[in-house]
């Protein structure tokens, strides 16, 4: 439980810093970072479906974001501390790895379902409940389809928001008028 205490102090101070930050850039890696801890919480939670959700969020929400703001505020990437700035990255990156290894074997052995709900679905997604050969495809269409259906709709508008600010427009001549159509 304390686990989930330091990541949830850890997700709010991100969150302050976040807000506090004056340059946009660094605010942005903040949120970015407030995100990471959600998913490594979600990994504590032994959640992995989330997790993987939200960090395939969140990398494209940072992608749309950075994309966004470089052209406005640029003071961290030219300050010339390339140094640090790996440095800080590969100890973040180490750390998520870390936490979610940590997560990752903590999970019960295949087979052995440690919660109320898991006990729930191997025993009503039965062939003669649900009318399905396959357990999982009798969970995700039968439990879990709103939620399958909102991440689906959260992925999509994910990938739809990063095809949008990463289009390129047509480069015109110098002599070429704006066209209207």
């Amino acid at each position: 439980m304390i686990e989930l205490n330091l990541l949830l102090i850890f997700i709010i101070i991100a969150a302050i810093v976040a807000i506090e930050v004056k340059d946009l850039l660094s605010a942005v890696v903040a949120v970015g970072v407030s995100g990471f801890g959600l998913c490594i919480t979600f990994l504590t939670l032994k959640a992995p479906d989330l997790a993987i959700t939200q960090l395939v969020v969140e990398i494209l929400c940072l992608i749309i974001l950075i994309r966004a703001t470089i052209r406005l505020d640029l003071p961290f990437s030219t300050s010339g501390r390339w140094f640090v700035n790996t440095f800080i990255t590969l100890v973040f990156v180490a750390v998520f790895f870390y936490c979610g290894y940590k997560a990752l074997n903590s999970l019960p052995q295949f087979g052995n379902p440690i919660m109320k709900v898991s006990q729930f679905y191997l025993t009503e997604g039965t062939l003669e409940k649900i009318h399905a050969t396959n357990l999982v495809s009798a969970i995700n269409l039968n439990f879990r389809a709103y939620d399958a259906l909102g991440e689906a709709t959260a992925l999509f508008a994910a990938a739809i928001g990063v095809m949008a600010l990463m289009r390129r427009k047509g480069k015109k001549t110098p002599g070429e008028k704006e066209s209207d159509g």
